[in-house]
């Protein structure tokens, strides 16, 4: 007889009773725990995950109102609120029974039981706990894919060969569970090439979930990563599912991750190697199944070379690598971008601009963008907003001509906005877009320095 998957729990004073119950359940679900002293209650629900928990009404205390029981079922389901629990007593009525189910009881059997009864109202209980976790994973997902849909994304545009060879190279991977690391500067498109294996892998119905490695601090990468059960840290204050876990069945696309530390790296190895992770706060490991995507914007053999990066994780994550070239790389393909995102702004602010000249053309293409796509989509939009001409001009950019540099920039006064301004555009010049090394200089922070470039449109 195959038994079910299952983690039960009895608790009741008669030790004849747990002998009882003990001896028939183990027969039928895999894992079986029974307890005396209900004092133990919140020990257990600290140490271990239950799926079901059979509960006395009535122990030596007070034998007959049940009192204790409620006392106790209130308890679990404030420690666990998707607790599943199933209240037994010898002296149930109606009224008793009603009571339970409305707080918070899944059902109600009489001591004493009949096994087959008794055997089908703890299989009904395990569906039931494993459809409240469903809705879980489901709420959390629902909550990432609705963060998701808000930022922008468009699809990705190119005729350049460079950007040509790209696609072929998406066209042949994303059909595959292989593991893919994307490399390239910041403002690349790293993370629409990732959606784009996603939509043309055979996980495309299944959730993509993207998670900045960069944004998240060392202390919180356990447990945004792998999850938290309720009470593992000061404000953990309900379980809650990490990104692996909600990823389970479709795409993880872990960004920045040149960025991780080496003993966290150690950690991120051990989950995708074995497949499986343990909440904070959990002794119980969970299956995961998971496509894997990476990207970085550094040189990750150099880390490597550095030892600032394990060359395990390197080769478990780099099963094939896609390289996106800059957008100096690719001056063709100028145009389209900027085609495209005047379009979305036009739209967004109900501009009625014809075209772009080709003089702004020219000069679009004779700048080097050291915040590649990202830099030119903010310049289209700031160019939208600030003109009230039907076509865009090259005094509508900022941006210098071929030959200048920034040192040539001249302001009228010290306004600190402008000078902020020029000298983050002059460290990301200086180290050709990268953000991490230009922060560093900065004395920013990854983030803080992101934020700024946002303002600025840089």
């Amino acid at each position: 007889m195959t038994k079910k998957e299952g983690k039960i729990l009895i608790i009741d004073d008669n030790e004849d009773i747990l002998l009882a119950a003990h001896l028939l359940l183990k027969q039928h679900f895999t894992q079986v725990f029974t307890e005396k002293n209900p004092q133990q209650i919140p020990n257990l629900l600290k140490s271990e995950s239950f799926d079901v928990i059979l509960l006395d009404m009535n122990f030596t205390q007070d034998m007959t109102s049940g009192s204790e029981g409620f006392h106790w079922l209130k308890k679990i389901l404030t420690d666990d609120p998707s607790a599943v629990v199933i209240l037994i007593t010898a002296y149930g009525d109606v009224e008793m029974a009603v009571r339970a189910i409305k707080e918070g009881a899944t059902d109600f059997v009489l001591k004493p039981w009949q096994n087959e009864k008794l055997l089908a109202t703890l299989s009904a209980a395990l569906n039931l706990r494993k459809s409240l976790q469903e809705v879980d994973k489901f709420r959390s997902q629902q909550q990432q894919l609705s963060a998701d849909i808000d930022q922008r994304f468009h699809d990705m545009i190119g005729a350049s060969p460079a950007m040509q060879q790209v696609f072929a190279t998406i066209k042949k991977v994303s059909a595959t569970d292989a593991n893919v690391l994307i490399t390239g500067e910041n403002g690349t498109g790293k993370e629409l090439v990732a959606r784009a294996l996603h939509r043309g892998s055979l996980r495309a119905n299944e959730v993509f979930i993207s998670v900045d490695l960069g944004a998240i601090t060392e202390t919180l990468f356990e447990s945004e990563l792998f999850g938290y059960m309720r009470g593992a840290f000061t404000d953990a204050k309900e379980n809650r599912p990490g990104r692996f876990e909600v990823a389970s069945g479709g795409t993880l696309f872990l960004d920045e991750i040149g960025n991780v530390p080496l003993y966290l790296q150690a950690k991120l190895l051990r989950a995708l190697e074995s497949r499986q992770i343990t909440r904070l706060g959990s002794s119980k490991p969970i299956d995961i199944d998971i496509r894997l995507i990476c990207a970085t914007n550094q040189p990750i053999d150099g880390l490597v070379a550095k030892s600032e990066f394990r060359q395990d994780l390197l080769y478990r994550i780099n099963t094939v690598e896609i390289h996106l070239p800059p957008l100096r790389m690719r001056q063709e393909d100028i145009p389209l971008l900027a085609e495209h995102f005047a379009a979305i702004y036009c739209r967004k602010y109900k501009k009625k601009i014809s075209n772009i000249s080709p003089e702004a053309y020219k000069k679009l293409q004779k700048y080097h963008w050291p915040g590649n796509i990202r830099e030119l989509q903010h310049a289209i939009e700031r160019a939208v907003i600030l003109t009230d001409a039907p076509l865009l001009l090259p005094t509508d950019f900022l941006c210098p001509e071929s030959g200048q540099t920034e040192e040539a920039v001249v302001f009228d006064d010290f306004n600190l906005e402008q000078v902020e301004k020029m000298v983050i555009r002059k460290a990301l010049l200086k180290h050709n877009g990268n953000v991490t090394h230009a922060a560093e200089e900065l004395g920013l922070t990854r983030t803080s320095l992101y934020r700024r470039m946002e303002r600025y449109g840089l």
